[in-house]
């Protein structure tokens, strides 16, 4: 019996062996789908319902109410941090494997089939399309979570009543959602078969530092300052993103402008970072825990900076070898154009007789 083609993969004409490696990496989108549903499922029976909402719903909620006669409405659900978040983050790391396949079959390789694009562009397209629909997503989301409970019209609540922070539940739900997409990123080098170490390395250090930093804000009660953070870098990260596809389809020449506009954002991104740190941990919170957070993002903040102007720097490099490697080629293979002067000359030359011809001159082929 062949097996179908699923999700996550190009389909080839040769069915894989079942459970194979090949076998796996093309049907990992489904075989993950098989085992959420598992999940899904288990809430519509009664006797398995408490062991899958630890998976899918959210706990340690500390104030709410269920609507009533007195409370039509009910009373909204404000949650803190606990051990069971960990069991939803492992079912959400499923579903963004899910979305991350969807993404790419049916919009990401649709479109570059119609590109034709060489394999640097390509993996470059992929990169930054995957990154763009997660950017894009999470700024739109912290910012609709800051103009609901209102930290952009009162900066004072990043700090106030600190550390009992209580968050409402898209708010805890951002945060769910930003761990399990960072931990998602290391099953997919091996589903992307990203086999190189140079094209590892920089993938696991972006999964495992993301991660690690969001687990340490969420944990130790800086969720509030994180959100604002997080939406701020999210917005440079995606006009970066967006520059980099309009790169694969656009000349160098025409991205310069661009490049100002992005330069000038990530130098604005870094300083109001920097001034929002500052201001919520020395000034609004104090104490040894909020000043060690305050090194720590002072620091990233300045490896952001060294980061990325090492990365302009080489590209400028890579940039001009790579003008001057084009114009040796061209000098090469460039060839002198014939006049039409010369080809008449030379027809004129052709209908006369041998003896009549003109040949190269004594003294020239002496010289020679």
């Amino acid at each position: 019996m062949a097996i179908k083609p699923g999700l996550g993969r190009k389909t080839s004409n040769k069915n894989p062996p079942i459970l194979s490696h090949e076998f796996v990496i093309q049907n990992h989108a489904d075989i993950i789908s098989c085992v959420a549903m598992v999940f899904v499922v288990g809430l519509m029976n009664e006797s398995t319902a408490a062991f899958a909402s630890a998976f899918i719903s959210l706990h340690h909620n500390v104030s709410g109410e269920d609507p009533s006669r007195e409370q039509p409405y009910g009373k909204a659900y404000t949650y803190i941090a606990g051990i069971k978040d960990y069991c939803a983050i492992f079912f959400y790391t499923l579903t963004c494997i899910i979305m991350h396949a969807i993404i790419q079959e049916f919009v990401l390789d649709k479109i570059s089939k119609k590109l034709h694009l060489s394999k640097f562009k390509l993996a470059r397209f992929n990169e930054s399309g995957q990154l763009v629909a997660f950017y894009l997503l999470s700024f739109v989301w912290g910012a609709h979570v800051l103009l609901k409970e209102g930290y952009l019209g009162q900066v004072a609540q990043l700090w106030e009543g600190f550390p009992d922070h209580p968050m409402s539940f898209l708010h805890k739900f951002y945060f769910v959602v930003q761990l399990a997409y960072y931990l998602h990123m290391l099953p997919e080098l091996y589903f992307q078969k990203i086999k190189t170490k140079e094209e590892q390395q920089p993938k696991i250090v972006h999964s495992i530092s993301g991660f690690t930093l969001i687990v340490l804000a969420y944990t130790l009660s800086f969720q509030r300052l994180a959100l604002v953070l997080l939406t701020l870098h999210y917005f440079s990260e995606l006009l970066s993103h967006v520059f980099q596809l309009i790169g694969v389809f656009d000349r160098e020449e025409r991205l310069a402008k661009l490049r100002v506009v992005n330069n000038g954002v990530f130098f604005l991104i870094r300083f109001a970072t920097s001034v929002i740190g500052v201001l919520t941990l020395y000034y609004g919170i104090g104490g040894v825990r909020s000043l060690l957070a305050l090194g720590g993002l002072i620091a990233l903040q300045g490896y952001l900076v060294f980061s990325f102007i090492t990365e302009q720097l080489r590209a400028k490099r890579e940039a001009k070898k790579e003008a001057k490697r084009e114009a040796k080629l061209a000098l090469q293979t460039k060839k002198p154009a014939k006049t039409p002067k010369d080809k008449v000359k030379r027809k004129k030359e052709s209908d006369l007789p041998e003896a009549d011809q003109s040949s190269p001159s004594p003294i020239k082929q002496k010289l020679k």
